[in-house]
């Protein structure tokens, strides 16, 4: 019959380790350490944390204020396509690496795929829609149908808020500008040639 090995002195042994874990697991199933429910409040200093249940958030979106009541996880994109109806931004890669979810939000173009509903709440947001409130093209927009620069159409409306937000910011572009410029946007047809004339041409 073997005989145990002492600890030395001050340290804990494996089988201590156990018995102080099964204490603690104890103390949980008893009620001793009891979580708040879902949804609940935040303690006081607690950074504001809000969910898991839905949140009252307002967007203000081409001019006018939308309320929602949505989940803190929820996408700008999904709040935009399946809450709002606003299905001009295209849900593809749903990474941020294609850019077919591009909308503008404060003069600056986003991927609305990996940015939160409730993190955009109180700043301006700019779809596709907004572009052409009264039923007339945008000059970006007029120069895609003039270069031939859509094919199946999936990749155009980031193109054309990517193109927008660029132009805003640089008015008058070189091809190099255009190329570094919307390199954030991915075209699975390559149509480049004309969207890069895009640019160039709507800059007027």
């Amino acid at each position: 019959m073997k005989r145990r090995k002492r600890s030395p002195s001050g340290a804990v042994s494996r089988r201590d380790f156990l018995r102080g874990a099964g204490a603690a697991v104890s103390a949980v199933s008893g009620g001793l350490l009891v979580a708040e429910p879902s949804g609940a409040t935040p303690a006081p200093g607690s950074a504001g944390v809000v969910g898991p249940g839905e949140v009252p958030v307002t967007l203000r979106i081409n001019g006018k204020e939308h309320r929602l009541k949505i989940e803190p996880r929820v996408t700008l994109l999904d709040a935009l396509r399946n809450r709002l109806d606003l299905t001009g931004a295209k849900k593809v890669c749903d990474r941020a690496t294609c850019g077919a979810c591009t909308v503008i939000i404060d003069g600056h173009p986003v991927y609305s795929c990996t940015t939160l509903a409730i993190d955009v709440e109180g700043q301006h947001i700019t779809t596709i829609e907004g572009l052409a409130p009264e039923d007339q093209l945008h000059p970006v927009m007029a120069a895609f149908v003039e270069h031939d620069a859509q094919q199946c159409g999936f990749c155009t409306p980031g193109f054309v808020m990517a193109c927008k937000a660029f132009l805003d910011k640089y008015p008058n572009p070189t091809l190099e500008d255009v190329k570094q410029g919307l390199s954030g946007n991915l075209c699975r047809c390559g149509t480049y040639a004309g969207i890069r004339q895009v640019a160039l041409r709507a800059k007027a």
